[in-house]
C-alpha cells in the first residue's frame, strides 16, 4: 500500500521530459533521476558523445531516452528540439532548463563577449525554454518547467560576477513567468544547488576556497548530483507538485541558511 501510494505520488510514467543542458554533470544526472521516476526523456545538448553516453545509462538502468543537439540559445534551434520531440512522443509534459556556464574573470577585466556568453547561456536560454515549451503545454492545459538557480542568487559569490547576476534573474524570472503560466495549467519552478562540483566551476575551487566554502556550509561538505533528484522529482510530478509553482527550492547543504 505505501509503495503504491508514493508511486502514484512522485511517478512520473507516461510523461516525456526534455533536459537541455543534459549533457553535462547535474543535468545528466536529472535526465537519468526523471528517467528512473518514469518518464521518457529528451537529453539535449551540444556535445553528441555525451548525450549518447547519458541516454546508453538511462537504457541501461532500464528506462527510456534519446539525444537531440540543441543550441540553447538559438530560438530556431529550440524551437526544432520542441518540434523533434512533439513528432516523436506527441507532446513535452516536462522541461528542464539546465544549460549553464560560468567564468572567474577579474571584476576589471571581464570582456563583453564573456559577460554576454554567460548571460545568453544561462539566462536567455531559460527564456527561450520557458516561451517556447510553455507555449506548448499551455496549449496541453499543463505540464511542469523547472528551471536551474544558484545559491549564488541568494548570496552573490566573489569572482562569478555575470554568473551571480544570470541565476539572480533567473530566480526572478521564473516567479514572473510562474505568475503568468499558472491560470494555464503550467508550473514553472527554479532548483538552486548549492556546491556540487561539476565542469563549469572547478576550476575556481581552489583550496581557500573551498574551505571558505565549507566554512559557511553546515553540512561541511559538498553535494553529489543524486542529491538534486528529490526536489526535482517534486517539482516535475504532476502529483506531489500539484500545488507547487514559482518556488525557489535551495538544495545546498544549508548555506544560505548562514550569516556571520
Amino acid at each position: 500500500m505505501a509503495n503504491s501510494y508514493l508511486e502514484n505520488l512522485f511517478s512520473l510514467k507516461g510523461r516525456t521530459a526534455v533536459v537541455v543542458g543534459g549533457t553535462g554533470v547535474l543535468g545528466g544526472a536529472l535526465a537519468e533521476g526523471l528517467a528512473k521516476a518514469g518518464a521518457f526523456v529528451v537529453v539535449a545538448g551540444r556535445g553528441v558523445d555525451r548525450g549518447a553516453a547519458r541516454v546508453d545509462a538511462i537504457k541501461t538502468a532500464g528506462s527510456d531516452g534519446t539525444f537531440v543537439s540543441v543550441d540553447a540559445v538559438d530560438r530556431e534551434s529550440v524551437k526544432a528540439l520542441l518540434d523533434s520531440t512533439v513528432h516523436a512522443r506527441g507532446r513535452a509534459d516536462i522541461l528542464v532548463n539546465c544549460a549553464g556556464v560560468n567564468s572567474s574573470v577579474p571584476y576589471f577585466d571581464i570582456p563583453d563577449d564573456d559577460f554576454t556568453k554567460v548571460l545568453d547561456t544561462n539566462l536567455k536560454s531559460t527564456h527561450l525554454g520557458c516561451q517556447i515549451f510553455g507555449a506548448h503545454m499551455a496549449s496541453l492545459g499543463g505540464g511542469a518547467i523547472l528551471n536551474i538557480g544558484s545559491v549564488s542568487a541568494d548570496k552573490p559569490l566573489s569572482k562569478v560576477f555575470a554568473y551571480s547576476a544570470s541565476k539572480a534573474a533567473v530566480v526572478n524570472y521564473t516567479k514572473n513567468v510562474a505568475r503568468e503560466l499558472a491560470p494555464k495549467g503550467v508550473r514553472v519552478n527554479v532548483l538552486c544547488p548549492g556546491f556540487f562540483p561539476a565542469e563549469q566551476n572547478r576550476k575556481i575551487l581552489s583550496p581557500e576556497r573551498t574551505t571558505a566554502i565549507m566554512s559557511k556550509t553546515p553540512m561541511n561538505r559538498f553535494g553529489t548530483p543524486d542529491e538534486l533528484l528529490g526536489a526535482a522529482i517534486l517539482l516535475c510530478a504532476p502529483v506531489a507538485g500539484s500545488f507547487i509553482t514559482g518556488a525557489e527550492v535551495y538544495v545546498d547543504g544549508g548555506f544560505t541558511g548562514m550569516s556571520l
